[in-house]
């Protein structure tokens, strides 16, 4: 099936005229574009906030969270959705605190303004939370997409130097990138370089450079731009997949050493502070409350660090361990 103009000039296909500055989209045969819908609640989100969120110009910046972190909706339109989440959180709350209030009035019989506080302090608070909340997770989810990046791009570079010891074409190699998703993030980034030459036509070098603009992860854009730098200079593709390859393996395993020496610094400190300190600090209080005459006071302080302070430490070291230890997989 031959190639459909790709240029910016006016085409025609099946007597069709296209308007000036269009670009057809290649497809192979018997296949249908597809489209990002949404949701049936985003849906009613658009209609109903559409208005107010035109209103304003989107913020680039959020159009660019967006764009990095491939969630397939406008700012607008993320926006919009803020909106609406807002509204049926704070209903949601609002009926929780109406229930939350009855029962401690009514039942546990704690002052009426605990239930005035109640019913009105939480849907308030999940309104403003989910307004202000939302607009950053896409920050966030794009942060995550770079970490995830960095952790797969060292035996990725292995991939891409072995296609191109072998002479592969660029756009090869990043096509059968994007099929081995084994590299997880990785491929993902060359899937949408891959997009960008076969289906809407874009040369290569155009595709890499927009590849390194959307990417979240600095370190796969410096490498995306040395592609580019280095194509239009006229240097050679090989040596430089090889030594990126060579520096983000000895990269990696500096990065894998440091995060060892942390554990192993974690590992002592949670032995110091969670283990040692507070069986020295329940011995200490209890001899206080036996031969001081601390009394009842004495032991509610014992029940507050069995119960509260090595419970709590002990799901925070918890927590931070196997955050670190998940970033080193």
């Amino acid at each position: 099936m031959p190639a459909t103009p790709t240029s910016n000039a006016p085409a025609s296909r099946a007597g069709v005229a296209l308007p000036e500055g269009a670009r057809t989209v290649r497809l192979k045969r018997g296949e249908q574009p597809t489209h990002s819908t949404l949701t049936p609640f985003q849906r009613w989100c658009w209609k109903t906030f559409r208005q107010r969120v035109l209103a304003r110009p989107p913020d680039p910046t959020l159009e660019e969270n967006l764009l990095k972190a491939h969630i397939r909706l406008r700012a607008d339109e993320y926006m919009a959705m803020v909106y609406g989440t807002s509204i049926v959180a704070a209903i949601g709350m609002a009926v929780a605190g109406v229930g939350a209030a009855f029962f401690m009035v009514e039942i546990v019989g704690l002052p009426l303004f605990v239930g005035i506080l109640l019913a009105v302090g939480l849907p308030v608070l999940a309104f403003v939370g989910t307004l202000f909340g939302m607009p950053g997770t896409p920050a966030s989810t794009a942060k995550a997409r770079g970490r995830k990046i960095d952790r797969k791009i060292s035996p990725a570079m292995s991939f891409v130097s072995a296609m191109a010891s072998a002479d592969v074409n660029v756009d090869q190699i990043f096509k059968e990138l994007a099929r081995q998703k084994i590299y997880g993030e990785v491929a993902e980034e060359a899937a949408w370089i891959t997009r960008d030459t076969e289906l809407l036509g874009v040369d290569i070098l155009t595709a890499i450079r927009t590849g390194a603009q959307r990417s979240p992860s600095k370190r796969f854009q410096d490498f995306l731009q040395g592609v580019v730098t280095t194509a239009t200079s006229g240097g050679q593709l090989k040596p430089y997949f090889l030594l990126k390859s060579e520096q983000y393996e000895a990269e990696n395993k500096l990065e894998m050493l440091s995060r060892v020496e942390t554990l192993g610094l974690m590992a002592e400190t949670f032995v110091t502070v969670v283990v040692a300190f507070p069986l020295f600090l329940v011995i200490i209080i209890a001899i206080f409350a036996v031969i001081g005459g601390g009394g009842t006071f004495m032991i509610d302080i014992l029940w507050a660090i069995v119960g509260l302070l090595i419970p709590i430490a002990q799901f925070g070291f918890i927590f931070f361990m196997y955050t670190l230890t998940a970033d080193m997989v």
